[in-house]
């Protein structure tokens, strides 16, 4: 989910240890525990800074060692310890432990984002991504935004986000339930698909479509109960060339190919250089597919100048490499 969800998701954790006893009977703990919800529900996200060092980086990381198994029990470990420094009175147990509600609910709601968690690391590199639900979902931000507008009006936070809760609870039924009969349309249009990558969007009724076949690729959008189909391209192999293995040790490539499940490739020719494009299917934005990456390489094969990452426009990409060819042979 997207920060400003984990730090109204963090206060509403906070409302709801107020069912404890424990925390609602002792100050010093309530205040210990409200803090350490809303610090464990940003925690894992610590990794975003891995984008000041390079987007191949941030890729290969990101929901990565900081969403692991190891980490949901190190997190809440190192944030009661911290604040029971601060909150010395507080009971340590109950500290702990809603530390550690707070740190399993945020790796718990990425998982049904269309990017995911490696939440089983390390006895799985695997990337769990459930898709259906989008990385910032408007009816689940604003439920919390009013439940804590409630509690700010007096109601009681413990009552106030069990309610939402179960509202919630059958929001994700719902929401996996269109996700399915999205799947099924796809499989009447397309029945020899091998694959069908399924990605929510902001909009309630609208889910992005990628699908392999045995000889394509297909690009779709699904709207309510229907689908259509965008584009279609031949799948071909990457080849086994000089240019693509030299290409392939290229750090923001490897990232890529780390990360996107379903892409295509292609190659121009200029009178100095090659430049190799890889395209992730997954994320077509008005005719553009905006996640990329691409290896620039010369007559010789060495790398000259790459980059990965979000590009909405060919210019945009051109002022991120840091070689610009000749002509185009």
């Amino acid at each position: 989910m997207d920060t400003g969800t984990h730090i109204v998701m963090g206060f509403a954790l906070g409302g709801l240890a107020t069912l404890d006893p424990v925390v609602a009977s002792d100050p010093a703990t309530k205040y210990a525990v409200m803090t350490a919800a809303v610090i464990g529900s940003q925690a894992p996200d610590i990794d975003t800074v891995l984008k000041l060092r390079n987007n191949a980086v941030y890729i290969r990381n990101h929901r990565g060692a900081t969403h692991s198994v190891p980490a949901v029990v190190l997190w809440p470990l190192l944030i009661s310890s911290l604040l029971f420094i601060i909150f010395p009175e507080s009971n340590f147990l109950h500290l702990w432990l809603w530390s550690q509600i707070a740190v399993f609910m945020h790796v718990f709601v990425d998982i049904f984002n269309a990017y995911g968690t490696q939440a089983f690391r390390p006895f799985s590199s695997r990337w769990i991504a459930l898709g259906v639900i989008n990385t910032f979902d408007t009816f689940i931000f604003s439920i919390h935004v009013i439940g804590l507008l409630l509690w700010a009006l007096g109601l009681h936070p413990g009552h106030t986000f069990i309610v939402i809760y179960v509202i919630l609870i059958g929001y994700y039924i719902l929401r996996f339930q269109m996700q399915g009969a999205i799947r099924n349309a796809v499989r009447r249009l397309i029945p020899d698909a091998e694959e069908i990558i399924i990605a929510p969007t902001i909009r309630f009724n609208q889910w992005r479509i990628a699908v392999k076949s045995p000889d394509h690729f297909y690009v779709a959008r699904g709207y309510r109960r229907s689908v259509t189909i965008l584009d279609k391209y031949k799948r071909v192999p990457i080849p086994e060339s000089e240019l693509f293995e030299a290409a392939k040790k290229d750090v923001n490539l490897d990232a890529f190919l780390h990360f996107s499940p379903v892409y295509r490739w292609e190659v121009a020719e200029y009178n100095d250089c090659y430049e190799v494009k890889f395209i992730d299917l997954r994320y077509r934005n008005n005719g553009y597919y905006p996640f990329v990456a691409v290896v620039q390489l010369d007559l010789d094969y060495n790398i000259v100048g790459s980059y990965t990452g979000w590009i909405f426009s060919e210019e945009k990409l051109r002022k991120k490499l840091t070689f610009l060819p000749g002509d185009q042979n």
